[in-house]
């Protein structure tokens, strides 16, 4: 897979992008990852292990288009650089944490970058390619995350299998300031997005197609997270999964996802990015409709994950492409509650699944998130018919 043609210098941009947003992944998905270990070795229950993706969800969620207005008017190169180093000294800070009392604000602080990092980069995609490539171009830069799945989920959760939840952070705190060198020698200057006035801010609020397919975002984030959140004790309770297998699983599921996101990244233009969510939302709800198979042995497992791993981070590309294409000028601000949508679902996802778990009903977690992804393909139509009737209308 290669970046929309472009100088040298903007190509590489584009991957220390990418690059970026795989560290910025793996990081967020450290958690859910170590999560066994995490509970083991801080003597805590596994919901209450779960509120560090909750807490960090609600930060990443509040400060992504906080922060967008407070960052508006800062060069790029700067901004995403010092993003990445905030991620390295904090993901090291929680490696260290004492305790869970200590580890739980840490955290919270360490995934400012997230909120920042992600909506930003795909913000400033549009300075640096041709308006035609830009929907590629995004899909390209998000495709970080698809490989964090692929590769740093399960290293994560292999490391925090065989050597503890700390090693793995302080192995993303060393990759963020490994690439926050990269990006500040790659990214050209003088790079800044429009500033975000008031006025963007109550157009994007005041849009329909938009904020239908932001409640699209947040809708299938809270179905996926609410057992997503929850694979490593899931896969433990139902199939005595060692470490070395559940970093297999992972690998296997983040493999299906980095698939998904090339396949989109090659058809998004072709297809257009609404029928691509669409698409991309009907294989995971399939994959949670079929998932009490899975519990038949680890095989049936595993085909059972496909269909989700599948649309899992492509329909986040889909997304964000189905949002600059909207209304372009508006990009930083649509971008930005978008990331917030994500995270919104992911914190209540999270949430929501503890709640069940803690009540014992760890058997009925994909029923929950199957109701949340039917209400997002319902609310994805809606998109689709408010941006027809929008473009009609002009």
């Amino acid at each position: 897979m290669t970046p929309p043609d472009r100088p040298r210098a903007h190509r590489s941009a584009l991957w220390a992008l990418m690059t970026g947003n795989f560290v910025i992944g793996t990081g967020v998905m450290a958690v859910p990852g170590t999560l066994n270990d995490i509970s083991q070795s801080l003597s805590v229950s596994i919901p209450q292990a779960g509120q560090l993706i909750t807490a960090g969800a609600l930060v990443m969620g509040l400060g992504a288009p906080l922060l967008a207005t407070v960052v508006a008017g800062w060069d790029r190169r700067r901004l995403l650089s010092l993003t990445l180093l905030w991620y390295a000294l904090l993901m090291g800070l929680c490696a260290l944490a004492p305790g869970y009392g200590t580890l739980l604000p840490l955290r919270a602080l360490a995934v400012i970058a997230p909120a920042v990092f992600t909506p930003q980069a795909a913000a400033c995609v549009g300075l640096l390619v041709p308006d035609a490539q830009r929907g590629r171009a995004i899909t390209f830069v998000f495709l970080g995350w698809s490989v964090a799945s692929v590769a740093g989920m399960p290293l994560s959760a292999w490391i925090g299998g065989l050597l503890g939840w700390r090693w793995a952070f302080g192995l993303v705190a060393v990759l963020a300031a490994g690439v926050a060198l990269w990006v500040w020698r790659a990214m050209p200057d003088r790079v800044r997005p429009a500033a975000l006035s008031r006025q963007a801010w109550a157009d994007t609020l005041g849009s329909a197609p938009l904020t239908h397919a932001l409640g699209v975002t947040m809708l299938s984030s809270f179905g996926q997270f609410t057992l997503f959140s929850y694979f490593a004790p899931y896969l433990q309770q139902f199939h005595r999964t060692d470490p070395v297998t559940l970093s297999l699983y992972f690998f296997w599921f983040g493999f299906f996802g980095l698939l998904g996101n090339l396949a989109l990244t090659r058809q998004v233009d072709r297809l257009g990015a609404p029928t691509a969510v669409l698409i991309t939302l009907c294989l995971m709800a399939l994959s949670l409709a079929l998932w009490p198979l899975g519990r038949s042995g680890p095989l049936a497992q595993a085909l059972v994950m496909v269909p989700w791993a599948l649309g899992c981070f492509a329909t986040n590309s889909a997304q964000q492409a189905r949002l600059v294409h909207l209304f372009p000028a508006l990009a930083p601000a649509s971008v930005a509650l978008n990331t917030s949508a994500i995270y919104a679902g992911q914190g209540l996802g999270a949430a929501l699944g503890g709640a069940l778990i803690a009540q014992g009903h760890m058997a009925n977690l994909q029923w929950y998130g199957l109701a949340w992804m039917l209400l997002a393909i319902g609310m994805s139509l809606l998109a689709t018919r408010a941006q027809k009737r929008s473009v009609g209308s002009r």
